[in-house]
């Protein structure tokens, strides 16, 4: 019997590579799904696909992707027992940020894969993914603190290319790095004790240590993964992952880094990925 996970991602991926219901289907090389573990437990979530990505039709494969390497292999985990994926699925022109209305329309394929997958831990890398859960949060203020629902906890971190931009950060995320088995064992074991039910509830339960994020159709993606959001439902554009838009939410010193490995276009960057699974 297949595996309904696998069958699922697949079937989303596939529609994912024929979509053509924004305009980046224009100048995109690859779409770009998502890689990894259908049975993970980690769900790392980033920006969108950068030159790299674009090309070879998978996340984080370069610079940025070589330091989500080295930080995953800190907490002795690979790139292929995890799953990546990015709230958008091709890469914007000019490795802009992706618009509202972009955002929305790849809302479904992430439902529909946080759904399939349902991981215990869901762990955002800038801004883009981190307001999906945490919309009033400051990455610079919140990184890696971890908030729980009644399904799983989830981890605001910088983006990769953040710390390639702005070295002094990645004492940071080399600690928030750490938290993430401790946040992972601590809702296992919620789950065993059967404190975690399901993805219904707003408040969070009494095990929630910050506000829950808003549900969603994770459990069963029920929305169709073709269907076009009208212009008016996008909702206002969130600030660039990497970029301060103001004093109070970055640190002194920090500066402007590119979605995903965007603007990291050098030969070197070009590396035969170190995992290879498409869903």
């Amino acid at each position: 019997m297949a595996d309904d996970r696998i069958v699922t991602l697949e079937q989303i991926a596939s529609r994912g590579r024929v979509r053509t219901r924004c305009d980046l289907y224009k100048s995109r090389t690859n779409a770009v799904p998502g890689a990894g573990d259908p049975h993970a437990e980690i769900l790392f979530i980033g920006e969108g696909p950068g030159l790299n990505e674009d090309k070879q039709g998978l996340p984080f494969v370069g610079r940025s992707g070589d330091l989500l390497v080295k930080m995953l292999k800190m907490i002795g985990l690979t790139r292929d027992k995890v799953f990546i994926t990015n709230v958008v699925k091709c890469r914007p022109p000019e490795n802009r940020d992706p618009t509202p209305l972009e955002i929305e329309t790849c809302r479904p394929y992430l439902e529909g894969q946080q759904g399939a997958i349902d991981p215990l831990v869901i762990v955002t890398l800038g801004r883009f993914s981190m307001a999906r859960y945490f919309p009033n949060g400051k990455i610079t203020q919140i990184h890696g603190e971890p908030k729980f629902d009644d399904r799983r906890a989830y981890i605001p971190l910088f983006h990769p290319a953040a710390i390639l931009r702005n070295p002094t950060l990645e004492p940071a995320m080399e600690a928030d790095f750490l938290r993430i088995i401790n946040v992972l064992t601590r809702v296992r074991e919620m789950r065993a004790q059967g404190k975690l039910k399901g993805e219904t509830s707003v408040g969070g339960g009494a095990d929630a240590t910050k506000e829950a994020p808003a549900p969603s159709s994770a459990a069963q993606p029920s929305v169709p993964w073709d269907t076009a959001p009208s212009a008016g439902s996008a909702s206002e554009p969130e600030p660039h992952a990497e970029e301060a838009a103001s004093p109070d939410d970055a640190p002194t010193g920090a500066t402007d880094a590119p979605a995903d490995d965007a603007s990291h276009n050098s030969a070197q960057d070009d590396q035969t990925p170190r995992q290879l699974s498409l869903f």
